[in-house]
This record gives C-alpha cells, sequence and structure tokens, in this order.
C-alpha cells in the first residue's frame, strides 16, 4: 500500500522553530512528527510513501537520508518552486502514488498526531466502495464537516461566520451531522479525473482538498469515518497544541 504525507507547510503558528525548520520535523517527545507518521503508516502496511516538501525541503530530504528512509520505498514530491497545498500536493504526486494500479492511497498531514487504527479505517473504505473515505470525530472546530445519516459528506459550516456550503436552510443544516475533519483521508484513483478537472475550473494546481471535495458530493461518494473506540489526536500546528501533545503522550 502507498501513502502521500504532507510535509511543505510552512507553519507559521509554530514559530519560532519554523523560521529555521520544516513543522514536519517538529519533535514531539524527542521524535520528529515526521517520524512518528511514517512508522504509524508502516505499522499499518505501507511499504511506499511519497512525502511533499517545500519550506526547508533538504532538511526533510537529510532527515529521511540519514534514517535510510526508515527501510521504505520512500519518494519525494518536489514542491520547492510553488507550494501547491493539498490539492494540488494530491495532484503532482499522483503519478506516482497510483501508476497503473487502482489501490487506495492513504493521505496523512505531518501535522497530525494520532493513534486510531489506520486498519479498521481502510476496512470501511473498501467495504462502502466510497472514492474517498475521511476520519472525522466530534470534536470542536469552528470548521465542521456536514454527514448525512449514511455517512455521506453534504456540506461545510463555518461556525465562526455562520457561513454554509452549499449554501442551505436551516432546516436542511439540521438534519446533518457535523464533524471535525482530523487530517487523515483515504482515496482511489476514481478522484483524479474530478481533480485535475477542479484544478482547471479553480485556474491554479494550487489548492486545498476540502473545497475540492465540497465540489464533488454530488460526483463522488466521500464518507466520513469515526474509530469505534476513544482515540489520541492532535495537531501540533502551535507550541501550545505541540506542548498538549507531549503531554498527551506522557499520560
Amino acid at each position: 500500500m502507498k501513502a502521500l504525507i504532507f510535509a511543505a507547510g510552512i507553519g507559521s503558528r509554530l514559530k519560532p522553530f519554523t523560521d529555521y525548520h520544516p513543522k514536519a520535523l517538529a519533535p514531539v517527545n524527542g521524535v520528529p512528527m515526521l517520524q512518528r507518521v511514517i512508522e504509524k503508516l508502516s505499522a499499518a502496511g505501507v511499504g511506499e510513501i511519497v512525502v511533499n516538501v517545500h519550506h526547508f525541503a533538504g532538511q526533510i530530504e537529510d532527515f529521511l537520508r540519514a534514517n535510510n528512509n526508515f527501510g521504505l520505498d520512500i519518494a519525494i514530491s518536489d514542491e520547492r518552486n510553488l507550494l501547491l497545498d493539498t490539492g494540488g500536493g494530491l495532484l503532482k504526486a499522483a503519478n506516482i502514488l497510483f501508476g497503473n494500479g487502482n489501490e487506495p492511497v492513504i493521505l496523512h498531514n505531518a501535522d497530525i498526531l494520532t493513534d486510531f487504527p489506520i486498519d479498521e479505517m481502510l476496512s470501511q473504505h473498501l467495504a462502502t466502495g466510497a472514492d474517498a473515505t475521511l476520519l472525522v470525530a466530534p470534536r470542536k472546530s469552528s470548521r465542521q464537516l456536514l454527514f448525512d445519516s449514511e455517512n455521506n459528506l453534504k456540506g461545510w459550516h463555518n461556525v465562526a461566520t455562520g457561513e454554509f456550503r452549499p449554501e442551505m436552510t436551516a432546516a436542511e443544516a439540521s438534519a446533518l451531522t457535523p464533524l471535525a475533519f482530523g487530517g487523515v483521508h483515504i482515496v482511489n484513483r476514481s478522484i483524479l479525473e474530478h481533480l485535475r478537472d477542479y484544478a482547471v475550473r479553480n485556474g491554479s494546481n494550487a489548492f486545498s482538498i476540502t473545497p475540492f471535495y465540497l465540489s464533488a458530493t454530488d460526483s463522488l461518494t466521500i464518507k466520513g469515518f469515526t474509530p469505534r473506540k476513544p482515540f489520541r489526536w492532535h495537531d501540533i500546528g502551535t507550541p501550545e497544541k505541540l506542548a498538549a501533545a507531549e503531554q498527551s503522550l506522557t499520560q
């Protein structure tokens, strides 16, 4: 199985660390986040990984080289010239990730520390025949994805501004379940044609994958996945959140 780790982000909220290093190498209790994600994916049976790079890209390449790629087949998707965000990053790496095969690909943000069972998520993805499956949970967040009773993605809500995408009535919104996205997804190659079309409509190859998902709810099956058992989840994107992740691991 293959995976893409999104490690290209600038990480402006994690300064001063990211003034000198990529966010993906931020250590949590002495272990860089990129290493933690690679080891999690390896334990789940992933043998081939693509890591996209932009901010201090050379440090990530040196880190992987110094650790012999952790015994895996790891390729670099180079975004030094232009940061492509998650949607554009997936599109750029698609040929390496999918090739001529049809096996699903795991996408994992490098700044997400979590211990849920990926094999459980993969089993649901395969069983439902979804084009994409997103890790979600009833967690407090200023932006919520909205799902129907069959876990199909139907919209998005900005809690702070009250904005809905697509626009919907209060009654329509009340029939949907708001859940926070967890930065881990599984996708099939069936999304690629839609992803390319979205890039053309967007007028740029640099775009977030979340608006793409929202644009494709009528043409693709996009499901939410929530682990059956409680699980640890931390975004280490700020010094305070990084400290919370470290404290969690000591408990």
